[in-house]
């Protein structure tokens, strides 16, 4: 087989070999849940990447929901709560970031946070709560927003994703201004630029500089 293969197709190849030329059948049904494993993971990375270019473009593509909803239910007939929770996850950044339908992106994040913590994956637990900040938010909870963004930034730092804690910095410079504390938000600016900056998020960074210039404390 061609080098460089993920081990899931090589063990699918060997036990196709082994069951018609060996008569040896009993492993088709693992290989067949490698294969299911696979293609969840591959659903999830070609959302992502799509997600990506919406990002860059500001065009959403068909095909995105239906890969996070494909690898989410791939990932439940699993039992693979991790892989369903992050699949979830994306669901609902697609109805809320993309379609900016926070109704329709409220179940999904609700459901991604209960496996996200059920299963300890606090990077995506981190994300979760993000994006259920700006759910918060936009209902003007503004309390609720910054204790969720707080958290979220907590598990960032305990996991050095710098980049990530620097994201959440201008969320929560944001709030601080918003507060009417502008030396607050200049503080956490400077600190979320540093971060970037060490990181090397230039996107980050240029984030920092916008919302300087939105908050007027260029």
């Amino acid at each position: 087989m061609a080098e460089g293969l993920d081990a899931r197709l090589v063990r699918a190849q060997v036990r196709y070999e082994q069951a018609v030329f060996g008569g040896d059948a009993k492993s088709l049904d693992e290989a067949e849940r490698d294969l299911t494993a696979l293609d969840a993971d591959v659903a999830l990375a070609r959302g992502r990447l799509l997600h990506a270019r919406f990002l860059d473009t500001g065009l959403e593509d068909a095909e995105e929901l239906p890969l996070f909803e494909r690898a989410a239910g791939l990932y439940r007939e699993l039992g693979d709560a991790r892989g369903e929770g992050e699949s979830l996850f994306w669901v609902g950044t697609v109805h809320q970031v993309i379609r900016q339908d926070q109704a329709a992106a409220g179940p999904a994040f609700v459901r991604a946070r209960e496996l996200a913590t059920a299963v300890g994956d606090e990077l995506t637990l981190s994300y979760v709560l993000r994006h259920l900040c700006f759910g918060e938010r936009a209902a003007g909870r503004v309390d609720g927003a910054r204790e969720l963004l707080t958290e979220s930034t907590r598990l960032r730092r305990k996991l050095s994703f710098t980049a990530g804690v620097a994201a959440n910095l201008i969320g929560l410079a944001d709030l601080a201004a918003g507060d009417g504390d502008r030396e607050g938000a200049r503080e956490l600016l400077d600190e979320a630029a540093g971060l970037a900056a060490d990181s090397g998020a230039r996107g980050v960074g240029r984030w920092v500089e916008e919302a300087r210039g939105e908050l007027g404390l260029a």
